[in-house]
């Protein structure tokens, strides 16, 4: 398989800037992103946003920027005024890239052909589209905006308007997705001639109105073998569509990965911006609060309201073993030895078991997951850890 980038050009790429826009329509029952359902602040939280970007201007030591994600919450809410206030403020501050990639988050209800119109008219030249399912009955489940017919009308309005570097999400594992539908939801994929899919099998995470239908017995728990078998039929049917298994949950063409999130998973430095977002540069990782009233009130005071966590070596090596390990890149036995000197030599004993019943490979010093590992991904990383 074609790696989608050598991994001594990866190295080369520059730092990224997360903006996390807080605001949804309405919650979806799984979602434990943080965000509000009301927009009564929205003119003060964007006030509030610039602020922090301008206090946040040394942060990566001025390096080129070179990618840019608008994410949340539901980042369509924006106005074009408003993304291009948000951007301006940025390329006033930083050196941003010619080729930028500039990603906004988007619901398919919000994509009419108005808002793309004034959307091809900024610096916006990716869509991440929250499709899901293409079955109304699914998408009720989920308490989503929008409707399966939107989902579709919303990639093809799109392309229309000539915005073609095109991600959609899917979910799967899910008590009304039998695999038949599942199979229909690709073959949709497939016809819409999108060069990009993230995949997620659906997790029930705490404090979601999920995990408390479940608990009040108001719905199944998810059934792993469901998630597990749809994971294989995800697998299979990407590779027959000619696209990459790039990363655990991510597929793309030849050239249409994402270089925001590849960033992300390469340990290039990082930015966030908003309440809720978290930043890198190498050394540490620093979080806002998710609060969007105190967050407001902060930045009103020119003060950020964030924690930063110094990074241990131990922390680097496991970081870099989760996250490496979930690419096509693999993890590099030899970049493992630059955070801990020796340290290859201790993961090869703890990773014996793996290599035995062929859930790892390694290829001279990248250690990869096979296809059947990817289905033990987190656990095998977790048996890893220094």
């Amino acid at each position: 398989m074609r790696l989608p980038l050598p991994l001594s050009e990866l190295i080369k790429l520059m730092a990224g800037i997360y903006i996390h826009i807080p605001f949804c329509k309405q919650a979806c029952y799984y979602c434990d992103f943080h965000f509000s359902t009301s927009l009564k602040y929205k003119d003060e939280l964007l006030q509030a946003l610039v602020k922090e970007i301008q206090l946040q201007k040394g942060y990566l030591d001025g390096e080129t920027i070179e990618t840019i994600y608008f994410g949340g919450g539901t980042p369509s809410v924006l106005s074009s005024d408003e993304i291009n206030l948000l951007l301006g403020t940025i390329t006033n501050l930083h050196t941003v890239s010619s080729n930028a990639e500039i990603t906004l988050e988007a619901n398919p209800d919000d994509l009419d052909r108005e808002k793309l119109s004034l959307l091809s008219k900024t610096d916006i030249n990716r869509l991440s589209i929250g499709i899901q399912s293409f079955f109304d009955d699914d998408l009720k489940w989920m308490n989503r905006v929008h409707k399966a017919n939107e989902a579709e009308s919303s990639v093809k309005r799109a392309q229309d308007t000539g915005i073609e570097n095109i991600t959609v999400d899917l979910i799967y594992g899910y008590p009304l997705l039998n695999d038949q539908k599942w199979k229909q939801n690709l073959e949709k994929v497939f016809e819409l001639n999108v060069p990009h899919v993230s995949s997620y099998s659906m997790t029930v995470e705490p404090r979601t109105a999920l995990a408390t239908f479940i608990k009040n017995k108001k719905q199944p728990a998810m059934d792993d073998q469901q998630s597990a078998a749809q994971f294989l039929i995800l697998m299979d049917a990407m590779q027959q569509q000619g696209f990459e298994h790039y990363e655990i949950s991510n597929f793309c063409k030849p050239g249409h990965y994402s270089k925001h999130n590849s960033n992300y998973w390469k340990g290039v430095k990082y930015l966030g911006i908003g309440p809720s977002a978290h930043s890198f540069n190498g050394e540490t990782r620093q979080w806002n609060i998710p609060n969007n009233t105190k967050y407001i009130q902060a930045l009103q005071q020119a003060s950020i309201p964030s924690e930063t966590e110094i990074l241990t070596e131990t922390d680097r090596l496991n970081e870099y073993i989760m996250t490496s390990l979930r690419t096509i890149w693999g993890l590099d036995l030899n970049k493992l030895n630059t955070i801990a000197e020796a340290a290859s030599s201790q993961l090869n004993i703890a990773a014996q078991r793996y290599f035995e019943n062929g859930w790892i490979e390694q290829k001279d010093q990248i250690i990869n997951l096979t296809q059947t590992g990817k289905l033990y991904a987190d656990h095998i990383a977790s048996e890893l850890f220094f």
